[in-house]
């Protein structure tokens, strides 16, 4: 059974919030621990998840799971694409 990834998420968040800064508490066991299933519907094919009522296929739910867990873009990694190209484009001026 999958797990409602809106759920899990929300499970997450409230987790590190909960002990953000506290020394000694193993993070990933208990982020591990945080399951939401989903109640299939075998004549539809959908889940449902019981606690926030979310219904959908299996490809909807990882859809819903990969853009949850994408991070959003930060200025590290626009400094490293422009680093990336300002390195690609020094070589390419040399080979010339």
């Amino acid at each position: 059974m999958p797990n409602c990834p809106e759920c899990v998420a929300k499970d997450r968040n409230a987790l590190v919030a909960k002990h953000e800064g506290e020394e000694g508490v193993d993070l990933t066991a208990l982020l591990d621990a945080v399951a939401v299933p989903m109640k299939a519907d075998p004549a539809t094919k959908h889940f449902t998840c019981r606690r926030c009522g979310l219904y959908a296929t299996r490809e909807q739910i990882s859809d819903l799971r990969d853009r949850i867990n994408r991070r959003a873009r930060t200025r590290e990694d626009h400094q490293y694409d422009y680093l990336d190209w300002w390195q690609k484009s020094k070589k390419d001026k040399q080979v010339a």
